[in-house]
């Protein structure tokens, strides 16, 4: 073989690997696509939310009086009996200290009861003279009218002035005790505030008892210092009677009743726990979220049912995840919520028939936040594409990226 025939040959050759390259580069190939075997399985319909535990009744001590509440010995969680254990003190407030003006007049208030009380004595001396000379012509009135030497009009005129003179001696000591007490007052305004701790010793102060059996759950006044009457000190209750409290969207709030059952998480043991709905709140309130958005909010107070063995470390104040179960279904066909796309107003799905995607329309039913329940278009044992992206449409050859 000549030259010619030699180049005729070598070009030709890659004349051929040229276009079969060409031919195998434009030739379709299957997208690959995660599928999916649909099967009947169990479906949970639940409203999801974050919880908080707390003791059913929940006791405020509060200051009945306003005074120098005494340090609390006491710690939280000691136990505490109803009518016996002494939770706290309330003793008298110390007197203010008095400015200079305010001190003087005290002073001279105090000269005026000691003028008024000496005065008082002089009228009580006079009123005693004034009775024993009363007294003394009573008596010579009584002896002349037996001689009959008066008459019965001048005996009983001695009688009414002894009667008058006795009034204005008791009048006399009344007074007297008046501007004794006065002076006591007026010499209290000058008792300073260390002169009332030298006698707080003997004061009695006013105790607060626990009302109910139970535990220490916060001391809102442990150190020594004034309150007010209100105020308050110590919060009491039992912590074995818990129960939880979460708020949830208004919206999901009219889709739960008393007696659900409702699943307990993330709580710090490994097993879920179980418990009831006992009550919906019947009035909603308002919540900022962390994005700033106010939203509406309604209190669900649910109970636990799993034995108090199994959750003996949750207490008081605790956070909880809770699921609480609106509808539960054992043999539904369902399919993950991400194999789902808007077909106009309908949903849709694609469906695996022999290596070639084709779509088809569905009805759905219940959902969660993964899953769809699938009432019409769908059968079980048909593969489904879970995560359809913008190459999958009618017609299009796929392949499974995973082995099922």
């Amino acid at each position: 073989m000549n030259a010619h025939w030699k180049r005729i040959l070598l070009w030709t050759l890659l004349g051929l690997i040229l276009l079969s390259t060409l031919v195998w580069a434009f030739i379709p190939k299957p997208v690959p696509v995660d599928l999916l075997t649909l099967t009947p399985g169990e479906l949970v319909v639940t409203v999801d939310e974050e919880g908080e535990t707390r003791v059913q009744d929940v006791f405020v001590l509060s200051a009945p009086i306003s005074g120098r509440a005494m340090r609390i010995d006491a710690d939280v969680g000691d136990e505490v009996v109803a009518n016996e254990t002494l939770v706290a003190e309330i003793e008298p407030i110390d007197p203010t200290l008095l400015d200079p003006r305010s001190e003087a007049q005290a002073r001279a208030d105090i000269r005026a009861a000691e003028a008024n009380r000496i005065l008082a004595e002089a009228t009580v001396k006079e009123a005693k003279v004034e009775l024993e000379f009363a007294l003394s012509e009573l008596r010579r009135a009584r002896s002349l009218r037996k001689e009959a030497v008066i008459s019965a009009r001048e005996l009983e005129s001695a009688e009414r002035t002894q009667q008058t003179r006795q009034a204005s001696l008791e009048t006399a000591v009344a007074t007297r005790q008046a501007r004794q007490a006065e002076l006591e007052r007026a010499r209290a305004e000058l008792i300073s505030p260390t002169e009332s701790r030298k006698k707080s010793e003997d004061c009695q102060c006013v105790p607060i008892t626990s009302p109910v059996d139970g535990r220490i759950l916060m001391i809102l006044h442990k150190s020594e210092g004034v309150v007010s009457a209100g105020e308050p000190l110590v919060e009491i209750g039992d912590p074995r009677k818990l129960e939880i409290v979460a708020d949830l969207l208004s919206t999901d709030a009219v889709k739960v009743e008393p007696g659900q059952s409702v699943i307990i998480e993330n709580w710090g043991g490994e097993a879920a726990l179980s418990g009831t709905v006992r009550r919906v709140e019947p009035y909603g309130f308002t919540k900022v979220s962390a994005l700033g958005i106010e939203e509406q909010r309604v209190n669900v107070i649910i109970d636990f049912t799993t034995p108090k063995a199994q959750w003996t470390r949750i207490a008081h104040g605790y956070q909880v995840d809770v699921r609480i179960i609106l509808w539960q279904g054992s043999d539904v066909l369902k399919l993950p919520l991400t194999a789902l796309f808007r077909d106009g107003k309908n949903w849709a799905v694609f469906i695996e028939q022999q290596g070639i995607a084709s779509q088809r329309r569905v009805e759905i039913g219940r959902r969660t936040g993964l899953e769809a329940e699938i009432l019409h278009g769908l059968s079980a044992g048909e593969r489904i594409v879970v995560h359809p992206s913008d190459k999958i449409a009618e017609g299009i050859a796929i392949e499974s990226r995973d082995l099922e």
